[in-house]
C-alpha cells in the first residue's frame, strides 16, 4: 500500500538516539497503529510490547531478532516480523525510510 486514506496523523515527531531515528503516528478509525519514520545510519536496540511488522521502504541494514545470534542484511523494499515484548538489534548502514505495524495479539 503506498498511501493511507482517512486516518488521523499525530504532529509531533517521536524522537530516539539523540533524533537520529524519527517517526510520526498515524492512527486509523479502526484502531490500528503504524508510524513512518526514517532512521540514519547507526546501530539501535528496540523494545517491542506489540508484535510489529517492520516495512523498509528504502535503505539497507543489519538485523538480529530475539532469540538468535545471526544478523540479516535487509534492503528495501523488505519487511520482518519482531515478536510481541521482546528487542531486536539494527545495524543501519544507509538513511533508511520505514513504516511499522503494531499488532495488538
Amino acid at each position: 500500500m503506498s498511501q493511507f486514506e482517512n486516518v488521523t496523523i499525530i504532529k509531533k515527531a517521536n524522537l530516539y538516539f539523540d533524533g537520529k531515528v524519527s517517526s510520526r503516528t498515524i492512527q486509523f478509525a479502526d484502531g490500528s497503529v503504524k508510524t513512518l519514520g526514517i532512521m540514519a545510519p547507526g546501530e539501535y536496540t528496540f523494545g517491542t510490547g506489540d508484535k510489529e511488522i517492520m516495512e523498509i521502504m528504502s535503505g539497507e541494514m543489519d538485523i538480529q531478532l530475539p532469540g538468535s545470534e545471526e544478523w540479516i542484511t535487509i534492503k528495501g523494499p523488505q519487511s520482518f516480523e519482531v515478536p510481541a515484548n521482546s528487542s531486536f538489534n539494527l545495524k543501519v548502514k544507509t538513511i533508511s525510510d520505514y513504516c511499522c505495524s503494531y499488532i495488538k495479539e
